[in-house]
C-alpha cells in the first residue's frame, strides 16, 4: 500500500513533520547520535592523552643509525713527571779542550781525561723549574753521585746552577760567587788546595754545592768565601744542614761533608788525602 505525504489527515501531517516522511516508506532509521557520543573520547584515546601517561616512544627506525658501542671510561693516560734523568759519558774531545784550555788539567794532575767522566743530569732550581747541569767527575764515583742526586731531585732541593769548572775559567772563587755547583778542579797556584796530588778536588771526588748558601772559611784570610751572609746554619733555600737531606743523601754513600779543620759548609769529599769511596 503507498501512501504520500499530500493523502494524509492534519493529525498525521502532525506526526510526519515530527518524524518525517521516510519512516513511513518503511526504511530502518538508526536513532540520531547523541552529543555525548559522538564526542567522547574512546577508550584507547583516553589512555593516550591522559596526562598521567606520558605518550609511548615509538621502536627506533631500522634505518636510524646504531650508537658507537662504548668501551667504558678510560682512564687519562698519566703523564710521567720529571726525573734526574742522569747521564755518565766519556769526556768528548771538545770539552777535554775546554778543560785544558782553561787549565783546570795539567800533566801533573793526579787524574787524566780516562779516569774521569762526564755527569749529566737534572736539577731543581730556585725558581721552582728543572734545569740540566754536568758535572766532571772521578769514574769511580760516578754511580754514587747519580744515586746521591737522584735523592735531591726527588726532595726538590734547589741549585742554583750546575756548570763545569772550566766556564769559569778554572778560577775557583768565579765559580763560588756565580753560586755555581761543580766537582773536578785540578787548581792552579793561588788557588785553595791547589796542587795537590792529595786534593779530593784534583782527583774528581769532591763536590762543592751552592757555595753562595754554604760558604766557607779561608783560612788565608780568615774570611767567609764567597760571602758571609749565609753563613749562619740557620734553614733555608738551598742550605746544607746537618741531618738535613744533602747532609743524609751523602753520607748514606758514606761521602764526607766539611772534610778539612775550618767550616766549610759546600763541601762533601770521599776522604782526605783523596781516596776510594768507602775505602
Amino acid at each position: 500500500m503507498k501512501l504520500t505525504c499530500r493523502g494524509l489527515s492534519a493529525g498525521a501531517l502532525v506526526l510526519l513533520l515530527a518524524t518525517g516522511c521516510g519512516s513511513l516508506r518503511g526504511e530502518a532509521q538508526s536513532p540520531p547520535p547523541s552529543r555525548t557520543s559522538a564526542t567522547a573520547p574512546t577508550a584507547q584515546n583516553t589512555a593516550t592523552s591522559s596526562p598521567s601517561q606520558p605518550p609511548t616512544t615509538p621502536p627506533p627506525s631500522s634505518d636510524a643509525p646504531s650508537p658507537t658501542p662504548s668501551d667504558g671510561p678510560t682512564a687519562a693516560a698519566s703523564t710521567p713527571g720529571p726525573s734526574l734523568d742522569a747521564d755518565v759519558t766519556k769526556i768528548g774531545d771538545a770539552q777535554w779542550a775546554r778543560i785544558t784550555a782553561a787549565g783546570a788539567w795539567r800533566p801533573e794532575c793526579p787524574v787524566g781525561r780516562a779516569g774521569l767522566r762526564r755527569l749529566e743530569l737534572n736539577y731543581w732550581g730556585f725558581d721552582g723549574k728543572v734545569h740540566r747541569g754536568s758535572l766532571v767527575v772521578r769514574d769511580d764515583v760516578s754511580a754514587s753521585l747519580v744515586r746521591v742526586f737522584t735523592k735531591l731531585f726527588e726532595e726538590r732541593f734547589p741549585i742554583r746552577r750546575m756548570e763545569p769548572i772550566e766556564a769559569y775559567g778554572g778560577d775557583d772563587n768565579a765559580s763560588m760567587r756565580a753560586d755555581n755547583t761543580s766537582a773536578f778542579n785540578c787548581r792552579t797556584q793561588g788557588q785553595a788546595n791547589a796542587p795537590s796530588a792529595k786534593s779530593p778536588h784534583a782527583n774528581g771526588r769532591a763536590v762543592d754545592i751552592n757555595p753562595m748558601e754554604n760558604p766557607w772559611i779561608d783560612s788565608r784570610c780568615d774570611c767567609w768565601q764567597p760571602s758571609a751572609q749565609h753563613s749562619s746554619r740557620t734553614p733555608g733555600p738551598g742550605k746544607i744542614l746537618k741531618n738535613g737531606p744533602v747532609w743524609r743523601a751523602f753520607t748514606e754513600e758514606g761521602w764526607i761533608w766539611q772534610d778539612i779543620a775550618t767550616a766549610d759548609y759546600q763541601h762533601f769529599d770521599t776522604g782526605f788525602p783523596s781516596r776510594l769511596l768507602g775505602s
